[in-house]
């Protein structure tokens, strides 16, 4: 397998089977070699019944699932632990950020010789949202918001840590994951920070985005959660003094790895 995209779901029953051809489809017109990770967090509405279904047109699509909710960061963390790419993708299942920028990831992982890609929608080419897929201002307020925040608190070499799309080599998330502790919203930023402190190459690229759903769906608890997380980040990073280390090789310890696919 040369290519790994890692779906997390939660409650994506009324659109997942159709996502799932989609990406599927957008796979085979630029690799031979792929699979999909999708992980069930917990659903309680129909979503593993419809990934279930879309298994019939998708053989490379691979299924996970568990009964509690966990969050993103746990899901991507499980379906990261079950890959078999030598590159590994991070992918929103409501596809914001559509896989067909996936190829652009590659090329900037390459020429850049990075070791991963972000996506980012503050980059300088990416374009605004068409009109009526503008993201609501709610959100971009609090974007724009925690941007600036965890800019003056880490220093980030990229303008945008939360979308979702990212690109890794795979020897980057087998060294970093076991280091990463959140589980949540703030998985993005802990992975991103554990790998640019740890040395590896973090490169950036454009995005087009667009917003498909009839609402947020991010809550005041998911806020509130966010911000104790990402303050529990600083702690660790600064206060404590936790400097992460690259591994000397990148094939690190495979037990490590698999702690990192079942760490709560």
């Amino acid at each position: 397998m040369q290519l790994s995209v890692v779906v997390p779901a939660y409650n994506e029953g009324d659109r997942i089977l159709e996502d799932l051809l989609e990406i599927a489809d957008t796979l085979i017109s630029f690799s031979t070699s792929w699979e999909i990770i999708l992980v069930n967090d917990g659903s309680r509405d129909a979503t593993r019944g419809q990934a279930i279904k879309a298994q019939a047109d998708i053989p490379g699509l691979r299924i996970f699932s568990y009964q509690e909710n966990r969050g993103k960061g746990y899901a991507l963390r499980h379906g990261a632990g079950q890959a078999r790419g030598d590159l590994i993708a991070f992918l929103d299942a409501d596809l914001e950020l559509h896989p067909k920028q996936l190829p652009v990831f590659i090329e900037i992982l390459h020429r850049e010789r990075a070791d991963l890609v972000v996506g980012s929608k503050r980059h300088p080419e990416s374009p605004p949202p068409a009109a009526g897929q503008a993201f609501p201002l709610s959100r971009r307020i609090l974007s724009a918001f925690y941007f600036l925040l965890v800019k003056q608190m880490f220093h980030p070499p990229v303008r945008d840590t939360q979308a979702g799309l990212k690109l890794f080599r795979r020897h980057v998330l087998r060294d970093v994951l076991p280091k990463v502790r959140t589980t949540r919203f703030t998985f993005d930023l802990d992975v991103l920070v554990n790998a640019h402190r740890a040395g590896y190459q973090v490169a950036e690229a454009p995005v087009v985005a667009r917003f498909l759903r009839a609402s947020s769906r991010l809550t005041l608890r998911d806020v509130v959660r966010m911000w104790v997380d990402t303050l529990a980040l600083y702690y660790r990073v600064h206060m404590r003094g936790v400097h992460p280390r690259r591994e000397s090789h990148p094939e690190v310890d495979k037990s490590l790895w698999a702690r990192a696919s079942k760490h709560r």
